[in-house]
């Protein structure tokens, strides 16, 4: 089947999840699997924007540093790193080195802080769109950088608001039943 591709462990996968040992990890285990933990969500878009321009392969082969560097993406934390952090990050040669996505990354942790507040919860709030259009829109406007519709889509297929796998790969029925399972949380207020 087209876009898909059969490992030498005999496991069909998106293509692309059979193209590296750690593309495989990712592809099998997390790729398409329902998040609704505030931390991942909040870590994943700002991984993603970190992506923009270059491959995902690089940033996950960095995710364990960009752990390390943003407190482990706890955002009440990061929202309160200043300056002093953000020369600490530049010169961090284990992270992507970009002033614009580090300082966006705080400034987006403040912003989530604010959504937490507003909405309840992170997950609260991205899980009531099926739209990357109209949730990178959102998020715009409520301040987020970083976050344009290519990248919220990269994210919503990853935290498992979409399942993407292609027919035939052995990741896309254990996602739809754990999709199915996977109560979200309450839809946010009407705004």
């Amino acid at each position: 089947m087209e876009g898909l591709a059969r490992g030498d462990d005999g496991v069909a996968r998106c293509a692309w999840g059979d193209s590296t040992p750690e593309y495989r990890v990712y592809h099998d285990e997390e790729w398409g699997r329902p998040v609704g933990d505030d931390v991942r969500l909040f870590e994943k878009l700002c991984l993603e924007g970190f992506q923009s321009g270059l491959s995902w392969l690089t940033i996950l082969r960095k995710r364990g540093n960009f752990r390390a560097a943003f407190a482990g993406f706890d955002f009440a934390k990061v929202a309160e790193f200043g300056e002093r952090d953000v020369e600490r990050l530049l010169g961090d040669a284990g992270i992507i080195r970009h002033r614009g996505k580090i300082e966006a990354t705080i400034n987006n942790a403040q912003r989530a802080l604010e959504m937490v507040e507003a909405e309840g919860s992170l997950a609260r709030f991205v899980w009531s769109y099926d739209d990357p259009t109209p949730l990178a829109k959102e998020l715009k406007r409520r301040g987020w950088r970083f976050v344009g519709p290519t990248t919220v889509y990269a994210f919503m297929q990853a935290m498992g608001l979409v399942n993407d796998h292609v027919a035939g790969c052995d990741a896309r029925e254990p996602c739809e039943r754990e999709r199915a399972a996977f109560t979200p949380p309450a839809r946010a207020r009407n705004r």
